[in-house]
């Protein structure tokens, strides 16, 4: 994997956000070495000035000013929404370790979203924050789908690695994301997980931009029989898909007293969140 890397100075690393259920998002990189071939970060690129492919650039965020505990306190920290705070690079310079280490007592709900098992790496320091959630993103139990779309650790990987967060005593949720209609096994996925994971989110697989093409292509090649299935629900909008699995989630999720999200409907609830 040929990679350009390069450290860049920022004066924060907090900054407010628009997603539904955070205050504040933290990204201590720019790009991601995950290559999630339906990323919508790729949009990263137009505010970047980055020539390369998605997937093959990182910057790696350098702050001197220490995170202002004040400005959050009673506020909820995502970490992290255009990256993956624990992407390869995570290792060498460990970035968000030296963040987390600020965050140990900060008074506020941070979660830490990710694909890779070098997380494991802090359990110890993740142990010591008061009201953490772990999210492990896994949209299939196939490794070889999960291969074609990203680089993240293997299925097997992250369901291990679910288990040691969670019989540590750390809030662990399954973020289900992107589902692939039709193709996401996702009661398979809550069957074998329900005893390790606290809390589940749901979100669907959007298609904008760049890669709705390469998605649709993708689907047509190795699933022949979803092509108009597909089309119907990217190309016609048509909603019905949707709206039926989340009656389904909704109806499976509460017979088993799961705790859930589903966040289908993002667009709807981010212009809720901003407007006045």
């Amino acid at each position: 994997m040929n990679m350009v890397g390069q450290e860049i100075k920022v004066k924060d690393y907090l900054t407010k956000s628009n997603l539904p259920a955070s205050d504040y998002v933290i990204n201590p990189y720019v790009g991601c070495t995950h290559a999630c071939k339906y990323c919508y970060a790729r949009y990263m690129k137009r505010f970047t000035g980055h020539r390369e492919e998605w997937g093959k650039f990182i910057d790696i965020k350098q702050c001197e000013k220490p995170i202002n505990l004040e400005r959050i306190k009673g506020k909820s920290v995502f970490m992290s929404s255009v990256t993956d705070c624990y992407n390869s690079f995570e290792e060498k310079y460990g970035i968000t370790k030296k963040i987390l280490e600020q965050l140990v007592n900060a008074d506020c709900q941070i979660t830490i979203s990710t694909k890779s098992t070098l997380i494991l790496r802090d359990i110890e320091l993740l142990k010591r924050i008061s009201n953490l959630k772990v999210a492990f993103s896994i949209n299939t139990l196939n490794d070889a789908f999960r291969a074609d779309m990203d680089r993240g650790s293997s299925i097997k990987d992250r369901l291990c690695a679910i288990e040691k967060l969670h019989n540590a005593g750390i809030h662990t949720v399954l973020f289900m994301s992107p589902i692939f209609p039709y193709i996401t096994e996702w009661k398979d996925i809550i069957d074998c997980t329900k005893e390790t994971v606290c809390e589940y989110w749901f979100e669907n697989l959007n298609l904008r931009g760049e890669y709705k093409s390469s998605i649709l292509s993708y689907v047509n090649m190795h699933y022949p029989d979803l092509k108009e299935k597909y089309e119907a629900i990217y190309l016609e909008k048509d909603s019905t898909c949707w709206n039926t699995l989340a009656d389904l989630l909704t109806t499976y999720c509460d017979e088993l007293g799961l705790d859930y999200v589903n966040y289908f409907y993002h667009e709807k609830l981010v212009k809720e969140k901003i407007q006045p």
